[in-house]
Protein backbone atom coordinates (compact mmCIF):
# COMPACT_ATOMS: atom_id res chain seq x y z
CA UNK A 1 0.00 0.00 0.00
CA UNK A 2 0.91 3.73 -1.07
CA UNK A 3 0.33 7.00 0.46
CA UNK A 4 1.18 9.95 -1.50
CA UNK A 5 0.92 13.48 0.04
CA UNK A 6 -1.20 15.01 -2.99
CA UNK A 7 -4.62 13.58 -3.91
CA UNK A 8 -3.19 11.66 -7.48
CA UNK A 9 -1.00 8.57 -7.09
CA UNK A 10 2.50 9.16 -8.21
CA UNK A 11 3.60 8.10 -11.49
CA UNK A 12 5.77 5.44 -11.16
CA UNK A 13 8.29 4.11 -13.83
CA UNK A 14 11.31 1.42 -14.17
CA UNK A 15 14.84 2.41 -12.90
CA UNK A 16 16.96 0.66 -15.25
CA UNK A 17 19.78 1.95 -13.24
CA UNK A 18 18.64 -0.16 -9.74
CA UNK A 19 16.17 -3.01 -11.70
CA UNK A 20 13.15 -1.73 -9.35
CA UNK A 21 9.89 0.62 -9.83
CA UNK A 22 10.08 3.82 -8.38
CA UNK A 23 8.22 6.59 -7.39
CA UNK A 24 9.37 10.78 -8.10
CA UNK A 25 8.31 13.04 -5.44
CA UNK A 26 8.81 17.06 -6.42
CA UNK A 27 9.31 19.73 -4.05
CA UNK A 28 6.15 20.10 -1.55
CA UNK A 29 5.23 16.45 -1.94
CA UNK A 30 5.50 13.08 0.30
CA UNK A 31 5.27 9.40 -0.30
CA UNK A 32 4.82 6.66 2.43
CA UNK A 33 4.72 2.85 1.36
CA UNK A 34 5.45 -0.31 2.16
CA UNK A 35 6.26 -1.19 -1.21
CA UNK A 36 9.42 -2.59 -2.44
CA UNK A 37 10.29 0.09 -4.53
CA UNK A 38 12.56 3.42 -4.82
CA UNK A 39 11.42 6.95 -4.01
CA UNK A 40 13.70 9.80 -5.57
CA UNK A 41 13.77 13.40 -5.72
CA UNK A 42 16.01 16.04 -6.81
CA UNK A 43 17.33 19.19 -3.76
CA UNK A 44 18.35 22.22 -4.20
CA UNK A 45 18.30 24.11 -0.81
CA UNK A 46 14.66 21.92 0.20
CA UNK A 47 14.99 19.05 2.64
CA UNK A 48 14.32 15.64 2.15
CA UNK A 49 13.64 13.75 5.36
CA UNK A 50 13.38 9.75 4.75
CA UNK A 51 11.89 8.09 7.68
CA UNK A 52 11.74 4.45 8.41
CA UNK A 53 10.99 1.96 9.93
CA UNK A 54 13.06 -1.39 9.32
CA UNK A 55 10.38 -3.97 11.42
CA UNK A 56 7.58 -3.36 10.04
CA UNK A 57 9.35 -2.58 6.31
CA UNK A 58 7.63 0.49 5.47
CA UNK A 59 9.36 4.18 4.69
CA UNK A 60 8.44 7.33 3.29
CA UNK A 61 10.24 10.66 1.77
CA UNK A 62 9.21 14.24 1.56
CA UNK A 63 10.44 17.10 0.21
CA UNK A 64 10.03 20.40 1.80
CA UNK A 65 10.85 23.85 0.53
CA UNK A 66 10.64 25.98 3.79
CA UNK A 67 10.91 25.12 7.71
CA UNK A 68 7.28 27.34 8.46
CA UNK A 69 5.18 29.57 6.44
CA UNK A 70 6.06 32.84 7.19
CA UNK A 71 3.47 34.99 8.80
CA UNK A 72 1.81 37.69 6.56
CA UNK A 73 3.30 35.69 2.85
CA UNK A 74 1.21 35.27 0.31
CA UNK A 75 1.98 32.06 0.69
CA UNK A 76 -1.23 29.69 0.10
CA UNK A 77 -1.63 28.90 3.71
CA UNK A 78 -0.77 25.57 5.64
CA UNK A 79 -3.94 24.12 7.09
CA UNK A 80 -3.56 23.35 11.08
CA UNK A 81 -4.61 19.70 10.49
CA UNK A 82 -2.73 19.23 7.21
CA UNK A 83 -5.73 17.53 5.59
CA UNK A 84 -5.01 15.84 2.38
CA UNK A 85 -7.48 18.77 0.24
CA UNK A 86 -4.32 20.99 0.85
CA UNK A 87 -2.10 20.60 -1.74
CA UNK A 88 0.14 23.04 -1.12
CA UNK A 89 0.57 22.48 2.73
CA UNK A 90 3.70 19.62 2.38
CA UNK A 91 5.72 22.69 0.92
CA UNK A 92 6.12 23.62 4.61
CA UNK A 93 8.35 21.22 7.32
CA UNK A 94 6.12 21.24 9.46
CA UNK A 95 3.36 20.05 7.88
CA UNK A 96 5.28 17.78 5.90
CA UNK A 97 6.89 15.94 8.56
CA UNK A 98 3.38 15.80 10.44
CA UNK A 99 1.78 14.25 6.83
CA UNK A 100 4.42 11.96 6.60
CA UNK A 101 4.67 10.32 9.75
CA UNK A 102 0.52 10.24 9.91
CA UNK A 103 0.96 8.36 6.93
CA UNK A 104 4.02 5.75 7.98
CA UNK A 105 1.09 4.74 10.99
CA UNK A 106 -1.22 4.93 8.84
CA UNK A 107 0.98 1.81 7.31
CA UNK A 108 1.78 0.36 10.78
CA UNK A 109 4.96 2.09 11.20
CA UNK A 110 6.08 2.82 15.07
CA UNK A 111 7.50 6.03 16.08
CA UNK A 112 9.42 4.25 18.61
CA UNK A 113 11.18 2.83 15.82
CA UNK A 114 11.52 4.95 13.25
CA UNK A 115 15.11 6.00 12.22
CA UNK A 116 15.78 9.38 10.29
CA UNK A 117 18.28 10.51 6.95
CA UNK A 118 18.30 14.16 6.01
CA UNK A 119 19.31 15.19 2.54
CA UNK A 120 19.69 18.49 0.79
CA UNK A 121 19.81 21.88 2.20
CA UNK A 122 22.22 22.89 -0.38
CA UNK A 123 23.56 26.89 -0.77
CA UNK A 124 22.55 26.44 -4.22
CA UNK A 125 21.62 30.28 -5.08
CA UNK A 126 23.78 33.55 -4.14
CA UNK A 127 21.53 34.75 -1.64
CA UNK A 128 21.60 36.81 1.82
CA UNK A 129 19.26 34.14 3.32
CA UNK A 130 20.45 30.38 4.01
CA UNK A 131 17.23 28.96 3.05
CA UNK A 132 18.92 26.04 2.89
CA UNK A 133 20.81 26.06 6.02
CA UNK A 134 17.38 27.00 7.57
CA UNK A 135 15.33 24.09 5.84
CA UNK A 136 18.04 21.56 7.91
CA UNK A 137 18.21 23.37 11.30
CA UNK A 138 14.01 23.00 11.31
CA UNK A 139 14.46 19.24 10.25
CA UNK A 140 17.01 18.44 12.87
CA UNK A 141 15.30 20.03 15.57
CA UNK A 142 12.13 18.85 14.89
CA UNK A 143 13.38 14.95 14.45
CA UNK A 144 15.14 15.50 18.51
CA UNK A 145 11.76 16.89 19.59
CA UNK A 146 10.25 13.97 18.34
CA UNK A 147 12.83 11.57 19.51
CA UNK A 148 13.48 10.04 16.08
CA UNK A 149 17.81 9.66 15.38
CA UNK A 150 19.29 10.84 12.41
CA UNK A 151 21.57 8.04 11.54
CA UNK A 152 22.84 9.65 8.12
CA UNK A 153 22.66 13.11 6.77
CA UNK A 154 24.36 14.59 3.82
CA UNK A 155 23.18 18.66 4.30
CA UNK A 156 24.72 21.93 3.24
CA UNK A 157 27.19 23.38 0.84
CA UNK A 158 26.88 24.39 -2.69
CA UNK A 159 25.48 20.81 -4.16
CA UNK A 160 22.17 20.56 -5.81
CA UNK A 161 21.80 16.66 -5.06
CA UNK A 162 19.63 13.91 -6.46
CA UNK A 163 18.39 11.29 -3.63
CA UNK A 164 17.15 7.55 -4.00
CA UNK A 165 15.59 6.08 -1.31
CA UNK A 166 14.64 2.45 -0.58
CA UNK A 167 12.07 2.42 2.36
CA UNK A 168 11.62 -0.99 3.11
CA UNK A 169 15.58 -1.27 3.69
CA UNK A 170 16.18 2.43 4.71
CA UNK A 171 18.96 2.29 2.02
CA UNK A 172 19.72 5.91 0.42
CA UNK A 173 22.04 6.62 -2.22
CA UNK A 174 23.20 10.07 -2.95
CA UNK A 175 24.59 11.96 -6.19
CA UNK A 176 25.80 15.42 -5.86
CA UNK A 177 25.25 16.97 -9.40
CA UNK A 178 26.97 20.38 -10.39
CA UNK A 179 25.78 23.36 -9.02
CA UNK A 180 24.66 25.51 -12.52
CA UNK A 181 25.74 29.13 -10.89
CA UNK A 182 29.15 27.93 -10.11
CA UNK A 183 30.01 25.39 -13.25
CA UNK A 184 31.78 23.56 -10.73
CA UNK A 185 31.52 19.80 -9.48
CA UNK A 186 30.77 19.81 -5.79
CA UNK A 187 32.80 17.24 -3.85
CA UNK A 188 31.93 13.92 -3.30
CA UNK A 189 31.48 12.19 0.32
Amino acid sequence: MAKRGKELEPARYFDQEFATEAVKIAAGEFFATSEELAITTLLGSCVAVCLYDLERGVGGMNHFMLPEQQKGSDAPPCAGLCNTRSRSCARYGNCAMRRLMAQLELLGADRRRLAAKLFGAGRVMATAADIGGSNAAFAIEYLKKQGIPIVASDLGECCPRKVIFFPKTGRALVKRMRNPQEQTQCPSR
